[in-house]
């Protein structure tokens, strides 16, 4: 079995990060403190990052750690379903990104619907919440994300790209393209298929 460095990272860090949260004195802040140096010199031994570079990524995050939120549409046109094409990998997504704060779920999908594409839409129905490193998603990141899938309908715009995107396209199942493989996987992608044809399928989850 392989050295699975990143998550062994992830999992240091997340005990480091709520350590020195909670720690009540100074003995117990240093310890965990250790364990970020040590997962420091890991993430620089793997990577081209050096120690400094690499603790200074750990402690961004800070106070008890938790899951990112992602959200994702799944926006269907003639049996077709709606792909942008990322500027940053070359790569095909279902439209969406992180959530901001100061909105819901299903506004900050709506927004990233929109903003990625051009078309405006309406939520009908959350189709499933992911873990997104038991997905199989590439590469890995250091901390934890929940993936929320979202079924839309349209309701006005048109195809427009962005300054994330360079294309936007209708796909059926048979056509779908190279994905970027970071935040869309193919068998995602079916699922929401399966979602489209039958509005009774119960959410997914983990």
């Amino acid at each position: 079995m392989g050295f699975d460095w990143i998550d062994i990272v992830s999992r240091l860090k997340c005990i480091s990060q709520a350590g020195k949260n909670f720690a009540k004195d100074g003995y117990e802040l240093k310890r965990h403190l250790d364990i970020e140096e040590i997962c420091a010199e890991i993430l620089a031994g793997y990577t081209d990052a050096d120690k400094d570079k690499a603790l200074a990524i750990l402690q961004e995050d800070t106070g008890y750690p938790t899951p990112k939120s992602d959200c994702r549409g799944a926006v269907f046109q003639d049996d077709k379903i709606l792909l942008v094409k990322e500027i940053a990998d070359g790569g095909w997504t279902l439209p969406g990104g992180w959530c901001d704060s100061g909105h819901t779920p299903s506004e900050n999908v709506v927004r990233e619907v929109w903003e990625e594409s051009g078309f405006e839409v309406r939520v009908v129905k959350l189709a499933a919440v992911y873990d997104r490193n038991r997905q199989g998603h590439y590469p890995k990141y250091l901390f934890d994300i929940y993936k929320m899938f979202f079924i839309c309908e349209i309701t006005g715009g048109k195809a427009k790209t962005s300054n994330e995107t360079s294309d936007v396209r209708f796909f059926g199942m048979d056509e779908i393209p190279e994905l970027s493989m970071a935040r869309t996987l193919p068998k995602q992608i079916k699922r929401m298929y399966e979602h489209k044809k039958n509005p009774e399928l119960a959410t997914d989850f983990d």
